[in-house]
């Protein structure tokens, strides 16, 4: 939980003043008809050399671009070189009037086209894709797609990925009710943006009723989304069995054997892939890695570390 309380947003907003300030509005053409929004910070608009590096933030459910975990991880990459670029995943943020169609976790087609619209804007700077929880998720299928749909991909890394969705739903309807009635509030509040930015499309009203994250799944995913089953919807999202048998691209998953809401068993079901590397830590939560160093702590100097074991 520490990575996103309230009483910490000041003191990052304060020390992540440089990349918020470099940060423009962008509106990504992803193909078919699809726009996602992104922030972009160029190391020039705060008057440094280019960077030849570009680091792809993308972050959890119901999270956003300007998620403390995010900006937090942003700022010290920003600081040490980097370009970033913080993508927000459809109905994330504020940007629940561009698309008609409601989110669901299984629309990779359009994260796919929006890296390859982030590539064709910057051919000089090798792309990293760094995902957290259901933005690792979606890293590691990029990155799974990456050589068919012709990416060209330096690294990634997916922090607390959501493996099998299936166990991870379980974990937060059955877990501590605090992550469910979270998630339930976060869901239900995105959930009247979609119908304010599209009125006379959606009827959420049913679904703003429930308090289960499993029965609002099972009703959105059949209703809006076209699956027959939320066990077909699930499995269309999960990376565990062979999905990253095809992986080529440099990745790396962090993971942490405490976290509450992704099973650190399901790593065990991942298809092996001379490209893949798993650090597996004791402690950690779910995206959280702080040791109480200030401005973060671990996982960014980790994320670092990585990026910096894989330069061309």
């Amino acid at each position: 939980m520490w990575p996103s309380l309230p009483l910490r947003r000041r003191g990052v907003l304060r020390r992540s003043g440089a990349l918020i300030a470099a940060s423009r509005s962008l509106t990504l053409d992803c193909g078919e008809g699809v726009r996602l929004s992104a922030l972009h910070a160029t190391r020039e608009a705060s008057g440094r050399p280019p960077a030849t590096r570009l680091v792809v933030l993308l972050h959890g459910w119901e999270g956003s671009a300007d998620s403390l975990y995010v900006l937090s991880l942003g700022q010290y990459l920003y600081e040490r070189g980097y370009d970033v670029l913080r993508l927000n995943l459809r109905d994330h943020g504020d940007s629940h009037h561009l698309n008609e169609g409601i989110f669901h976790s299984c629309r990779i087609a359009e994260v796919v086209g929006a890296v390859r619209c982030i590539q064709q804007r910057n051919p000089a700077r090798a792309v990293s894709l760094i995902g957290f929880s259901l933005g690792g998720n979606f890293s590691l299928r990029v990155g799974a797609r990456a050589a068919e749909a012709g990416l060209d991909l330096d690294r990634i890394v997916a922090i607390c990925p959501v493996l099998d969705p299936a166990h991870t739903l379980a974990r937060l309807e059955n877990g501590w009710a605090v992550y469910r009635r979270y998630f339930v509030w976060k869901w239900q509040r995105s959930l009247v943006r979609k119908q304010l930015a599209w009125p006379g499309v959606y009827d959420l009203s049913e679904v703003r009723r429930m308090a289960s994250l499993t029965r609002m799944t099972d009703h959105l995913a059949r209703m809006y989304g076209g699956f027959p089953s939320l066990d077909d919807y699930l499995r269309g999202y999960a990376v565990v069995g062979r999905t990253l048998e095809s992986l080529a691209v440099p990745t790396r998953i962090i993971a942490a054997t405490d976290d509450p809401i992704i099973p650190v068993a399901d790593l065990a079901q991942l298809a092996a892939s001379p490209a893949l590397d798993i650090l597996r830590t004791g402690k950690g939560g779910h995206c959280g890695f702080f040791d109480g160093a200030r401005g973060g702590g671990w996982l960014p100097r980790e994320v670092l570390a990585t990026l910096e074991s894989h330069r061309r």
